[in-house]
């Protein structure tokens, strides 16, 4: 049996935040390969749709490039008036291409697997389906619309990823002096130090993941070592980011930066008198 899968990606990403577990591009192509596997099928294609804007997926189409996925960035915003959301772009970006790929190489699958919960994609499974196809719905637990109930089988994305994730319990404090320096070179080196360019050095300097990164961040705000605020910036388009301040009066940070202290105290005095 021949399959195709088609992944509605930030449906799939958002149902499994919303449950505390940040999917990795990686976890997400294992699962989909363990599930052919699994039901003896040979996987074909994996067709993936999104919105790589997201800060929060950041790099990632670059991971699933390298894995043998077919991306497809389905921008947010309509480009040519700047005005609002493009509603339901990734939906039917996915079901234009996966009726394109019915009506032109039907005969090149039996299986169609599709990973969303979103019940929009009815008529599409049951065009499937008339096509003399098999089809399968995964998604995630309590997110699956109950139009698409008939089409699963029990598979839980969330499940999997809880008796099959095998990364290591990350503790940020083990990289806390080595992620504030890194830190607070670039607040040397930069006007400012925006949220991806943080995340983009804390990932080369730790060689940690970006679920991994984002944990630190998480930690040292909590811990106040870091300050989390909105700066404006009119050569950006929205005018405005989100950038990180090292926390100088925090005990850990000074220890962290000692002599840096100084010269990144300077340079956030002139950061905020700019404001």
């Amino acid at each position: 049996m021949k399959a195709i899968a088609f992944v509605d990606y930030e449906n799939i990403w958002t149902g499994l935040l919303e449950r505390g577990y940040e999917l990795t591009p990686e976890e997400l192509v294992e699962f989909i390969r363990f599930y052919c596997t699994n039901i003896q099928a040979d996987l074909l294609a994996i067709y993936l749709y999104a919105n790589f804007d997201r800060e929060e997926f950041w790099r990632t189409q670059t991971t699933f490039e390298k894995t043998n996925v077919f991306t497809r960035h389905v921008f947010g915003k309509n480009n040519y008036s700047s005005t609002g959301l493009r509603h339901n772009a990734a939906d039917l970006e996915l079901m234009l291409e996966a009726q394109e790929i019915l009506l032109t190489r039907a005969a090149t699958f039996d299986l169609f697997l599709l990973l969303t919960g979103d019940g929009d994609f009815l008529s599409l499974l049951r065009k499937v389906r008339a096509w003399g196809k098999d089809v399968k719905v995964i998604g995630i637990a309590g997110s699956v619309h109950q139009s698409l109930h008939p089409y699963c089988e029990g598979d839980d994305l969330l499940q999997w990823v809880l008796n099959e994730k095998h990364e290591a319990e990350y503790h940020p404090e083990q990289d806390l002096e080595q992620g504030i320096r890194v830190l607070g070179n670039l607040q040397i080196r930069l006007p400012y130090v925006a949220s991806t360019k943080a995340r983009a050095a804390l990932t080369e300097s730790l060689g940690r993941s970006i679920p991994q990164v984002k944990e630190f961040i998480r930690y040292t705000i909590k811990e106040i070592m870091l300050i989390e605020r909105e700066h404006s910036d009119p050569k950006l388009k929205i005018g405005k980011t989100k950038i990180y301040l090292l926390n100088l009066q925090n005990v850990t940070v000074q220890k962290a930066l000692g002599s840096m202290c100084e010269e990144i105290s300077e340079r956030q005095l002139k950061l905020i008198l700019k404001e």
